[in-house]
């Protein structure tokens, strides 16, 4: 039987090595400092989905190429900024 990841071939031998890996068991610490994202604050972030516009998205997608920011930087800012002038 043929096992590809991400369009690579995986061995049996590999699939073995994982599996006794896996029930020998991890850190959690280990487990804790490698996976996701970089926190932004102590408790977890919300993900929250938003509806835009092309306009409005290439609007915002234009400032942050200007500013040298990601998509989500480019819409914090732009909140935190709506945030305090209120």
């Amino acid at each position: 039987m043929e096992r590809k990841i991400q369009g690579r071939d995986v061995s049996e031998r590999q699939i073995d090595q994982w599996v006794d890996e896996a029930e020998t068991g991890y850190d959690p610490q280990w487990l804790k400092k490698r996976m996701g994202r970089p926190a932004r604050a102590e408790g977890a972030a919300q993900v929250v989905p938003v509806r835009m516009t092309d306009a409005e998205l290439q609007a915002v997608m234009a400032r942050a190429k200007r500013e040298h920011l990601n998509r989500s930087e480019a819409i914090r800012q732009a909140l935190a900024q709506w945030a305090d002038a209120s």
